[in-house]
């Protein structure tokens, strides 16, 4: 993983330094995300300034969060799933891509795949017919020496088996609320994504950042924003090393290279 660089920013937001560029995906930057608030520590403008590349899992507020993309300018180039680009360029957006599952997009070393999610693909979420709507996707990104998994948000699904040679797997083992909607992992089921997916490091993510405020500090709320992510890395345990990093924070690879 010569040349790999990650930081969690929190939720589904991870900055990937690889093959001479920054990419981030799903960027959540701001202290309020629709109805919901950050909990974790604000992130600092140098956490997610330069990027040359973001990669949009879905059109869910949380994942497309039109305000952190503001922050980021609106030429930053953006790879939205098939079907969302024109939605996008509408708000003022000049450089948009899209890339429906299997399609590749392959700049300067780097190559991006988008995958298939299980996961509802509509703005507004799964009940509703009406605005925009795309397939929902994850991410595999290669570069030399390194390959990176971002799923997004999923289920399981078969085609995680598909993959293989993976580096590092971004998966998601919670969410903002109390309870998970369809679509999601638990720990449990991030583990047996581990058991699917093979890679030699799992990084949680998509948990201990966004709450909805009137219940963030209840006793259980406070136990889903912190543990999910140990679960996780106790249910996974195996021949995968497990990096539990707290939201803001570089994730340690270079420890595990050593």
């Amino acid at each position: 993983m010569d040349g790999l660089l990650m930081r969690f920013l929190g939720h589904s937001t991870v900055r990937l330094e690889i093959a001479g560029r920054i990419v981030l995906t799903d960027p959540v930057l701001t202290r309020r995300v629709g109805g919901l608030t950050r909990v974790a520590a604000p992130l600092e403008p140098h956490t997610w300034a330069g990027a040359d590349l973001v990669l949009i899992s879905h059109l869910h507020g949380d994942h497309l969060h039109l305000p952190s993309l503001r922050l980021l300018g609106r030429d930053v180039p953006v790879v939205v799933p098939r079907g969302a680009g024109a939605w996008l360029r509408r708000r003022g957006f000049s450089c948009v891509r899209e890339l429906g599952v299997g399609e590749r997009l392959i700049e300067d070393g780097l190559t991006v795949t988008a995958l298939h999610a299980a996961h509802s693909g509509h703005r507004w979420g799964p009940r509703f017919t009406h605005g925009p709507q795309a397939p929902a996707t994850g991410h595999l990104i290669e570069a030399e020496g390194a390959t990176v998994y971002v799923a997004g948000d999923t289920d399981l699904h078969e085609g995680m088996s598909d993959l293989s040679e993976v580096d590092v797997a971004l998966l998601p083992v919670w969410g903002w609320g109390p309870n998970l909607g369809p679509g999601h992992l638990d720990p449990q089921r991030a583990a047996e994504a581990v058991r699917l997916v093979r890679p030699k490091i799992a990084v949680p993510v998509h948990w201990g950042t966004l709450a909805v405020p009137g219940i963030a500090r209840t006793a259980r709320m406070r136990r889903l924003l912190a543990e999910p992510p140990h679960r996780f890395a106790d249910a996974a345990a195996g021949d995968t090393r497990v990096l539990v990093t707290p939201p803001g924070e570089e994730v340690a690879l270079s420890e595990v290279s050593r």
